[in-house]
């Protein structure tokens, strides 16, 4: 009979790479870990639909399957960081951010209202 020389898919390496950069990059105001965990979700479809089609073939799946979760949780982090940035420029305002004294005021401002 034929035998099938087993292969790694071939961006799961990739994939799983880009998942933690996500991660790592998820603090620098959030869009550079969109970006890599969307690119690693775009990857990782197309090796999965390639190892659906022929599963006996590839072997590292794990990795791929791994990158995908690590992709999701950068681009979930990516997303609550952008909306940390949002939440502080409407409390305190852009100008605030920009200048340390007004933003000492605005804090305690705050801090009187609590």
């Amino acid at each position: 009979m034929f035998e099938f020389e087993e292969r790694k898919l071939p961006n799961a390496t990739a994939v799983l790479v880009l998942g933690i950069f996500s991660i790592l990059t998820c603090c620098c105001y959030g869009v550079p870990g969109i970006l890599l965990g969307i690119i690693a979700l775009i990857l990782y479809k197309k090796d999965k639909d390639l190892y659906l089609s022929n599963p006996s073939v590839y072997t590292n799946y794990s990795n791929l399957n791994t990158g995908f979760i690590l992709s999701i949780i950068g681009i979930v982090l990516s997303f609550i960081f952008i909306l940390m940035i949002v939440w502080a420029i409407s409390m305190v305002g852009w100008d605030a951010l920009q200048d340390p004294e007004l933003m000492r005021e605005r804090m305690e401002q705050l801090e009187q209202m609590q």
